[in-house]
């Protein structure tokens, strides 16, 4: 993936090479490598038993309870933002790190845009494919975010009044 962030040890750094291959389609014809396949085609390949080394994404109508069976087998799970208008991908993410723990690389793919970072972050997002129309290195400072955030997030589950 092309303009792709990923956090690690809390800073943000921008990816030179990434080995995973973004296949959007069902019927797509599948490059040789790590795979991001759609919801539907992973469980596919799971049911035809296929190596446990695809990783998911799933979009904004996807259930994310339904990967819970799986977390073991997969080391990916990206969420899809169709539109930086659709929010529904900030829940998904907080309910994955949340009340399901997946504690495996989180990524955003789809709409993402540098002022959304931030939120992508405090929703449990360590990972970002930055549209591919923008700069990734003008998006790095997106990450800096807020200094002081007033509410709960996967970062800092106390509210602020609690941290005094």
């Amino acid at each position: 993936m092309n303009n792709l962030l990923r956090l690690h040890e809390g800073e943000a750094q921008l990816v030179e090479d990434d080995a995973w291959h973004l296949v959007r389609g069902l019927e797509d014809p599948l490059p040789d490598g790590p795979l991001i396949l759609p919801l539907g085609r992973w469980l596919m390949r799971r049911i035809e038993h296929h190596p446990a080394r695809d990783a998911v994404w799933i979009g904004p109508d996807d259930e994310v309870e339904s990967l819970k069976p799986w977390f073991r087998l997969i080391p990916l799970v990206a969420v899809d933002f169709p539109s930086f208008r659709d929010g529904r991908g900030y829940s998904q993410a907080y309910l994955l790190r949340t009340r399901l723990g997946w504690s495996g690389e989180l990524r955003a793919i789809g709409d993402v845009l540098r002022d959304q970072l931030s939120h992508m972050r405090q929703c449990g997002f360590d990972s970002f494919a930055v549209r591919e129309d923008k700069c990734a290195l003008d998006a790095l400072k997106g990450l800096a975010g807020m200094s002081v955030l007033y509410g709960r997030s996967v970062i800092e589950p106390r509210p602020l009044f609690r941290r005094r």
